[in-house]
């Protein structure tokens, strides 16, 4: 998570996200139709490979384009929490296709070592591959920028799977053009294989993001850190515990219990947390907070079914 994460309002980072994805379908689909071309006209495993990595490319960017536009959708009667979840199941579905592409691939490199072959048209195919490395490139650096700005799990997935088609892009280069020019055709179907493996190593880090977030994974240390020291700037709320936080899509919930003076009037005690809010929502205004106030000294153990341990209280205490 970059340091600037869930510190940006949902309609700035929908917008970014909206953008971007259009961008990420747009290139798969131009990335689709030169390679398919290149492939008919000269035959090589590898450009195949690459082709069909960029048909699942497609797919995989045109899930994120509509996830990230469904995740921004405010709660509803159905979904009191919001949709942001819509987000780490786009990337799920990602990592699917992604392991669905590396399989095919492998496949036909396997292939390809059986039976080798000789590419034809060399020319057309490292043209495609060049264009194909520069437009992804491109494609990767808008989606860095976008990634700086928000958290979303769906952009970091389809960035991570084009960040390994660009490696995987220029492997195929170097066994095309090694193919072509050196006349040895099991290079071609070696490239194909090391691009798999590329691909496998890919969707396994897409997976682990995504599954972090529809488990309700705590937000780094840091940013939560940082929810106790602006919660305790008013040295009447002495005390944060039962901290709980989770990511969701552009959303960020936080739940936590809170020691003020018993001595507050209720009026005075609401005037205290809702200031606490506010500085919270000043520098994490995706926020959804939730916010329970204990007289100082005098609060028993309590919370449901997950109430307070020794190790959660060790972890988000400060007392002034």
């Amino acid at each position: 998570m970059t340091p600037t994460a869930h510190r940006m309002a949902a309609p700035e980072t929908a917008a970014l996200t909206r953008r971007v994805t259009l961008y990420s379908v747009t290139i798969a689909a131009v990335l689709v139709t030169l390679k398919v071309a290149a492939w008919l006209a000269s035959g090589s495993i590898a450009l195949l490979a690459s082709t069909a990595d960029s048909a699942l490319d497609l797919l995989a960017s045109l899930t994120t384009f509509f996830a990230v536009r469904y995740a921004i959708a405010p709660p509803d009667a159905e979904h009191r929490f919001g949709h942001g979840k819509a987000e780490g199941f786009a990337s799920l579905v990602q990592a699917g296709l992604v392991f669905a592409s590396a399989a095919l691939i492998a496949r036909e490199a396997v292939a390809g070592l059986m039976s080798p072959r000789p590419i034809q048209e060399g020319r057309w195919a490292i043209a495609a591959m060049i264009v194909s490395i520069v437009l992804t490139a491109l494609l990767i650096g808008a989606q860095g920028r976008v990634l700086k700005k928000t958290s979303s799990v769906a952009v970091s997935g389809d960035r991570a799977h084009y960040a390994a088609d660009l490696a995987s892009n220029v492997i195929a280069l170097v066994g095309i053009a090694a193919t072509a020019w050196l006349g040895i055709g099991r290079l071609d179907a070696i490239a194909a294989l090391v691009i798999a493996g590329l691909l496998l190593w890919g969707a396994v880090g897409v997976f682990r993001e995504a599954s972090g977030q529809l488990m309700d994974h705590e937000l780094p240390d840091e940013v939560r850190a940082r929810i106790v020291d602006l919660m305790t700037e008013d040295r009447r709320l002495t005390d944060v515990h039962q901290l709980r936080t989770r990511a969701s899509g552009p959303y960020v919930h936080i739940q936590m219990h809170v020691d003020l003076d018993p001595q507050l009037t209720l009026e005075a005690a609401h005037q205290v947390i809702v200031a606490a809010e506010k500085r919270v929502l000043g520098e994490f205004p995706s926020a959804d907070i939730i916010i329970h106030a204990d007289p100082r000294g005098r609060a028993e153990p309590h919370g449901g079914a997950f109430a307070e341990t020794k190790i959660g209280r060790a972890k988000t205490q400060k007392t002034l």
